[in-house]
């Protein structure tokens, strides 16, 4: 019979094909350095703690480490048939070191060794993931700042609404990218605890010591419950949670940028670089990134989805079903990474159609809100007011003119108490300036953001 870790009570070997299909080694090989992380961290205590002998400990740490080596030199050869990543280094650690490498296993199991690699990397890549958003961020920031005063239609339902600041359109996605950022910070504070020791699912007879573990590994404290501990991969869920929504703001933003390069917006053109042309069309120049990035998103929702699926109905503890949770975890974190670096580096290049904004803004009765504020100020109650400006739009949409080309005379016919200072209050730069309160789109207010963002608040 062919040498596995568990066949002492088998009889016959492995058919070829169970062994392909049920082997995660292709891609939980990705994991190797947070298995040896691992490893080395167990092997540590195992010696302290009188386990096993320090010379040991000694030996087993100086094994990985050049198995670690190894591996990172593409030096090692990964067997499908020894099935995941922890018995491809467990046995070549044996061959390496000899005896000393078969204690390394002792007082845990490959249930709480994989739930602490996978913790190990996750709380790794959300690093990553964080100092992407911020880079985009800074993106953001920049685009805003460069063009600090350019007005643009602000929309609802699609349609034109009210005037607002491009800046203030791009530090809208800032927002919501910083809550995207705590919603990682709070994932880390639940996944970064230390679920070694919980064994296969009833905890070990051996004197552990996890909080020295835990400690040597940088984790909050130990989990609390060996059955909870193997059994559940809800941090997981919960950064696929979050890689969901980030990928939202994401391709609601793509989608924006989507509309507006098109020639019935011209509001912007994306950089040549971010942007592909057409095999038969000549002219064409496609916003194929946010394309991308838009399509994308429906992939990590199928992360989330696949990994929801799967533990919806799994009895406690382990199950082999659960080792279908590494995959989508992968990709969501790939994909992330690979779409917020896109558009950090896009953003920069793109080209700002100030004038075409300009008059999109002052187009579709924009400043009509405005146009009721000065009734209200005037002394109408607002409701009226609504009444009178919906009554002057529908005369303008029959006569084919804007609010701003009525004369006094025309808004008089629907309130004696338009005067000549209407004209100031229905123009698109006092709509946006007026709106100087927190949150609003004033410029003072948006520069006052942008402040509070380069001083770190």
């Amino acid at each position: 019979m062919k040498s596995k870790p568990w066949s002492g009570r088998f009889t016959e070997d492995t058919n070829q094909f169970v062994e392909e299909f049920t082997a995660s080694i292709p891609f939980d090989k990705r994991l190797y350095r947070q298995d040896i992380i691992g490893s080395i961290a167990h092997a540590i205590m195992l010696g302290d703690r009188g386990i096993i002998t320090k010379g040991e400990a000694k030996k087993i740490i100086k094994g990985l480490q050049e198995i670690l080596n190894d591996i990172e030199s593409d030096n090692f050869e990964f067997l499908p048939e020894l099935e995941d990543i922890h018995m491809n280094i467990e046995k070549r650690l044996i061959e390496r070191i000899g005896d000393a490498g078969r204690k390394l296993h002792t007082a845990r199991s490959r249930n709480d060794q994989v739930a602490l690699d996978i913790r190990l990397y996750l709380r790794e890549e959300i690093q990553g993931i964080y100092d992407y958003i911020e880079r985009l961020q800074a993106s953001l920031v920049s685009l805003a700042k460069k063009n600090i005063d350019v007005i643009m239609p602000g929309y609802t339902h699609l349609q034109r609404a009210q005037p607002v600041l491009f800046s203030h359109h791009m530090l809208a996605y800032y927002e919501m990218l910083e809550r995207d950022k705590g919603r990682l910070e709070d994932c880390l504070k639940r996944l970064n605890i230390l679920p070694l020791g919980a064994g296969a699912l009833a905890g070990t007879t051996f004197p552990i010591d996890r909080e020295m573990v835990a400690k040597e590994l940088g984790f909050e404290g130990v989990t609390r419950n060996s059955i909870d501990s193997v059994s559940d991969r809800d941090f997981s869920l919960e950064f696929l949670g979050a890689a969901s929504i980030i990928m939202m703001h994401l391709s609601r933003f793509s989608e924006e940028l989507i509309l507006w390069s098109s020639s019935e917006f011209d509001f912007i053109e994306l950089p040549d670089a971010f942007c592909t042309g057409s095999s038969i069309m000549p002219q064409k120049k496609n916003p194929d990134v946010p394309e991308l990035v838009r399509g994308k998103t429906g992939r990590v929702y199928g992360d989330l989805i696949s990994l929801l699926t799967t533990m919806k109905g799994l009895p406690l503890a382990y199950n082999k079903d659960m080792q279908e949770d590494k995959e989508p975890v992968f990709d969501a974190v790939d994909t992330v990474k690979d779409c917020l670096r896109a558009f950090s580096e896009m953003l920069p290049g793109i080209k700002v159609n100030k004038e075409k904004m300009l008059r999109a803004a002052g187009g579709g009765f924009s400043t009509a809100t405005d146009m009721a504020d000065y009734l209200v100020r005037k002394g109408i109650p607002f409701r009226d007011a609504h009444e009178i400006v919906g009554k002057s739009v529908r005369y303008c949409i029959e006569k084919n003119k804007e609010l701003y080309d009525l004369t006094l005379k025309e808004f008089q016919k629907f309130s004696k108490v338009f005067e000549k200072d209407i004209f100031e209050y229905i123009t698109v730069e006092k709509s946006v300036n007026s709106r100087d309160i927190t949150g609003g789109t004033a410029l003072k207010q948006v520069k006052k953001r942008i402040k509070e963002i380069e001083a770190g608040k």
